[in-house]
This record gives structure tokens, C-alpha cells and sequence, in this order.
């Protein structure tokens, strides 16, 4: 896609993993105000004390609060908020990089950051509390979307400007800084800040094909440095060895053996042998 593609966040269509993820969470999310209102109160309690990321129990091996916070809400507001970043942003994003891989952005973005906040949680000084709701996730999509896209201005719906997406980046990670400070590095602010590192790896892991395919070519060009670097210094030591026994053998630049009479072809001659 061009990179100066403008985006219109109006209302993009409700489908794919984008509907699932926000039809889940509306669903868990009316279960938790249920229980809350009309059950017994420890109940609804104990649903978001399974749900939400607490590193006290983790250590207790609750590890599937790496997953499930995400989908547990108690603030409307943050709930329709973190909704709408998934709905605006995913959707746009799962055009791109299709169903499978958005539901691979969304859950390993979500256990990344939430194990890196649980690594920050052990030092007993920083990432302490709990977190949820999938801010962290709406931040990596974030960073993808730009990312992607990184010279596409955004139109935020119903605000009739259009603002890079890089400052959309560097606001919100400004934001997220600013409570970070302001609530004593907490653990879910921690998170949030992790989600744009955890999309930015996402990115460079599953998305950055140009990246992946440097990555590769750099790999085996290295290695047939090394294997043509072995084969020069084996040619070498043979020559030596030959020549302490009154006789001489000749190789190419490459390692290759050049049978003597071979020696006084010119280039259009051919050699024995190979080059890698």
C-alpha cells in the first residue's frame, strides 16, 4: 500500500477478527455487570480477581492472566475507549495484514507486554498493582497501523483534521508517560508503554517482510563468506604442504584447484572446479 495513503476514521464495517475480539468483550463485559449488580457481591469480584493480570498471583501460576486481562473492564469509559482503538485502528490494520495475523497482533502483543510488566513487577519497586483492559493491544495496533503506513495523515472521526499518525504515536506515548510518573510506575502504565515496544517487535517479527528477507540474505551471505573463507585457507596450507614435498599445485582466487595446464589460460578460458 503507499505509504501517503490518507485514512478517514469514519465508521469502517464491523467483520473479521476485529468483530470477534469486540463482540467477546462486550460479552464478558455485560457478564462482569451482571454479576456485579445482581450477584452476591464476592462473585463478581472473584470473576476480575481470575481475570485481571495481578503478579502476587501469577507467582501462584495463574498464568492465564497473561490472556484474560485484556477482556476484563470495570470503567465504561475505558472500555468504550479501548473498543474503539481496536474497531478504528483493527480494522484498518486487519485489511492489511489479514484475519490470521490480527488475532496473532492482538493475543501475542497482549502476553508479551503483560510478561514484561510481570519481569518489571519482581524488582518489588516498579509494576506493582494489577492491570486490564487491552490497552496494551490497542497501543500495538497502533504502532503497526503506523508502522505500515508511516506517512498517513488520520482523520479522527468527527475531528475534521487530519494528523500524521507518527504524532498520533508520540502523543499517546506522551500521555501514557505522564500517568506512568503521575500513579509511581504502576503496573498498568507499564503495560500500556510496553504494547508500542511489543507492536513495534510484532512489526519487525511477522510484518517486515523487506526486513525478514535482509535478515535472510544477510545470513547466508555470511555463511558463504565463511565457507569460501575456509576453502582459501585450506588451498593454502595445501600449497604448503605440497611444496615441502618439491611440488607445486595452484588454486585460484576462490580455493578452486587449477590443473597445470591450466595455468596459462586466459580468461576466456574455463577452470576446474567451482565458485560459491
Amino acid at each position: 500500500m503507499p505509504r501517503n495513503v490518507s485514512f478517514d476514521m469514519g465508521f469502517p464495517p464491523l467483520r473479521g477478527a476485529v468483530r470477534q475480539i469486540i463482540l467477546a468483550s462486550i460479552a464478558i463485559y455485560v457478564v462482569i455487570l451482571l454479576l456485579v449488580s445482581f450477584a452476591p457481591p464476592a462473585t463478581g469480584q472473584q470473576l476480575l480477581t481470575y481475570g485481571v493480570l495481578n503478579p502476587e498471583y501469577i507467582r501462584h501460576g495463574w498464568l492465564w492472566q497473561f490472556v484474560t486481562y485484556a477482556f476484563m473492564y470495570v470503567d465504561p469509559l475505558d472500555f468504550v475507549l479501548s473498543l474503539v482503538g481496536v474497531y478504528f485502528l483493527g480494522a484498518a490494520v486487519e485489511d492489511q495484514i489479514g484475519y490470521g495475523r490480527f488475532y496473532n497482533l492482538f493475543f501475542s502483543t497482549t502476553i508479551l507486554s503483560g510478561a514484561a510488566g510481570y519481569a518489571l513487577s519482581l524488582t518489588h519497586v516498579v509494576a506493582q498493582g494489577s492491570a486490564l483492559g487491552s490497552g496494551a493491544a490497542v497501543n500495538a495496533i497502533l504502532m503497526v497501523f503506523y508502522l505500515l503506513n508511516r506517512n498517513a495523515p488520520i482523520m479522527l472521526f468527527p475531528i475534521p483534521i487530519q494528523i500524521p499518525a507518527k504524532w498520533i504515536v508520540i502523543g499517546i506515548g506522551a500521555i501514557e508517560t505522564a500517568y506512568l510518573l503521575l500513579y509511581h510506575f504502576h503496573i498498568l502504565y507499564c503495560i500500556l508503554l510496553l504494547g508500542l515496544g511489543a507492536g513495534y517487535l510484532w512489526y519487525l517479527v511477522f510484518a517486515g517482510r523487506r526486513t525478514s528477507l535482509g535478515i535472510s540474505e544477510r545470513f547466508y551471505g555470511l555463511r558463504n563468506s565463511y565457507y569460501r573463507w575456509k576453502r582459501r585457507r585450506a588451498a593454502r596450507k595445501f600449497e604448503v604442504y605440497m611444496r615441502k614435498h618439491d611440488r607445486t599445485v595452484t588454486f585460484d582466487e576462490h580455493g578452486n584447484y587449477v590443473p597445470p595446464d591450466e595455468d596459462t589460460k586466459k580468461n576466456g578460458g574455463s577452470k576446474s572446479g567451482w565458485v560459491n
